[in-house]
């Protein structure tokens, strides 16, 4: 696949891991592609704790599952009905957690490029995050990004001190197939919206592109 392909091909996994084992070269390109990624002044400022135990897994699960609910409570009618069958994780059957924090502390207290907009360290993280999604998909790995959970539990869960933020839990693993359509269109909870709808001609409102191209 060339790297347009694997743009596009990039799926956010859930019920299609197989729990097969990463042979370990494999997962260590795959984290030093995300350790390839810019960072503002050079900081790199991620880690990743790999968790593999069933136990810590399965204690995540839970705590996500309670998060489930309770964003689920909040839903009527036909969204209620749309997310009730929409899968939000997969942390037991990849078998491979990458928990991934962003330390603001790492590269010194003066950051070249941080001194006016702070979160670039963040976006840095953020950065790394996408490199190994793409090193993952190039791979034939799937990648599951876990939002419902709390940061404090998450925090206290893998150890991360208390400077470190936690970012995401990505599930990683072996898939038995690489979904065509996301699963939040599939199920029909938002569509992905035309290029046209979200580029602009020199300011905000102005039209940048149409159907027929650039402006």
């Amino acid at each position: 696949m060339n790297l347009y392909d694997i743009i596009h091909r990039r799926r956010d996994t859930r019920r299609e891991f197989t729990g097969a084992p990463i042979a370990p070269e494999l997962l260590q390109r795959v984290l030093a592609a995300a350790h390839a990624a810019p960072s503002v002044g050079m900081s790199q400022p991620w880690d990743f704790v790999l968790v593999r135990s069933p136990q810590t897994l399965a204690e995540f699960r839970d705590h996500v599952a309670g998060e489930r609910e309770v964003f689920a409570a909040g839903l009527t009618g036909e969204r209620a009905e749309t997310f009730a069958r929409i899968k939000i994780e997969g942390i037991c059957e990849s078998g491979l957690g990458v928990v991934v924090g962003y330390d603001p502390t790492r590269g010194g207290p003066q950051i070249l490029g941080r001194h006016a907009i702070d979160d670039a360290g963040l976006y840095s993280v953020i950065c790394a995050i996408q490199n190994l999604w793409l090193a993952a998909t190039a791979e034939g790995l799937g990648v599951g990004w876990v939002s419902f959970y709390r940061e404090e539990f998450l925090r206290e869960l893998v150890g991360f001190p208390e400077r470190v933020r936690p970012v995401a839990w990505l599930c990683v693993g072996h898939i038995a197939e690489r979904p065509e359509v996301p699963d939040l269109e599939r199920y029909g909870w938002r569509d992905r919206s035309p290029l046209e709808s979200v580029v602009h001609g020199e300011r905000y409102g102005a039209a940048g592109l149409t159907q027929e191209g650039l402006v």
